[in-house]
């Protein structure tokens, strides 16, 4: 059933009190492809996860769509690996912890991460080495006149957190289910940040294990939505060429780095924004985390527009300093 007026506080882990002038949930493919077929779903819509990558600016003057399709099931599965069908309103660290628990291997580095399962293949969530896209290997989605479509992974053109389903046409479509393959061989991606650190407190080195060492990881560089607003990383890490990050690296030797093919090189954002001396910064309750500066946070009673304005001042003075334009990981609406 569409609902009117409704407050968006529960559904932005910014905690930004915009008003949703429709709003709809669905339980299942045929609740909405019968409010698909009934002319129900109308145009300006946005279809939201768990509200972890959105940073709300004014009031919605549309419909919010939000999936609540539950479900983790097994649909195949050999001797090295297992295949794994998930309702896109599954939270996601909930599917991780079901991995973890059952011994599969591959979603443990992306232990948690805010949002939902429909949102991880939108967006290619990613951390610590591994991305959403190394693990999808279908993704099942409805468009608006009802349809459905199951996309190969390499359909859905996966990039560094985009895909085809970020992009017209398919920005139009509702991701309904995630089809996941996880590894039952013993494997583990310890060779990013400080993971491999972490992991070495521990006396043995199994996934449950591997899945702490990340939480612990994030628990210290990001802070509670329910007691600081925010959305994660704010920001990509910018993409340069082998050319330009030889003319940085001369004037500024501590620059990290991380080489990637055909002469690319990726900059952590969260360096370029503390060299900026912005760490920490506040601009009323707007402000940059203390402890990570890609992180943008809301302090209290900080309105989206105040948070959009901290985040231009960053983005000039990376700029201005660097020559480096930061990108928004979040949806700015």
């Amino acid at each position: 059933m569409i609902q009117k007026n409704i407050s968006l506080l529960k559904y932005n882990t910014f905690g930004i009190d915009a008003i949703s002038a429709r709003f709809f949930e669905y339980k299942s493919e045929k609740e909405l492809q019968d409010a698909l077929k009934a002319g129900e779903i109308t145009k300006p819509f946005l279809q939201i996860g768990g509200g972890s990558n959105l940073l709300f600016t004014r009031d919605y003057p549309g419909l919010i769509l939000h999936s609540q399709i539950d479900g983790v099931e097994v649909i195949d599965e050999n001797a090295e690996s297992v295949w794994l069908r998930v309702g896109a309103g599954v939270v996601w660290d909930r599917f991780v912890a079901y991995c973890v628990d059952h011994e599969w291997y591959g979603a443990e580095n992306l232990s948690y991460i805010p949002g939902e399962v429909g949102a991880s293949a939108v967006q290619n969530i990613g951390a610590y080495g591994v991305e959403a896209k190394d693990l999808i290997t279908k993704v099942e989605t409805i468009n608006l006149s009802g349809d459905k479509t199951i996309y190969d992974v390499k359909e859905c053109h996966y990039g560094y957190r985009d895909s085809i389903f970020k992009h017209a046409p398919h920005c139009e479509e509702f991701v309904t289910y995630v089809t996941f393959r996880l590894s039952k061989i013993h494997k583990f991606n310890l060779n990013y940040g400080s993971v491999q650190e972490e992991t070495d407190k521990y006396p043995e080195l199994n996934l449950k294990n591997v899945r702490q060492a990340i939480i612990n990881i994030r628990q210290t560089k990001l802070p509670e939505p329910e007691i600081l607003g925010n959305a994660g990383s704010f920001y990509k890490n910018p993409v340069i060429s082998g050319k330009m990050f030889g003319a940085l690296q001369a004037e500024y030797p501590a620059i990290p780095f991380y080489q990637l093919p055909d002469d690319k090189v990726k900059i952590p954002a969260a360096w370029l924004i503390e060299q900026c001396g912005l760490k920490g910064f506040s601009d009323g309750d707007a402000g940059v985390h203390d402890k990570q500066p890609l992180v943008l946070i809301n302090k209290g009673k900080a309105k989206g527009c105040e948070i959009l304005a901290l985040s231009d001042k960053i983005r000039k003075a990376v700029k201005d300093k660097f020559g480096i334009d930061l990108m928004p990981e979040v949806t700015i609406i």
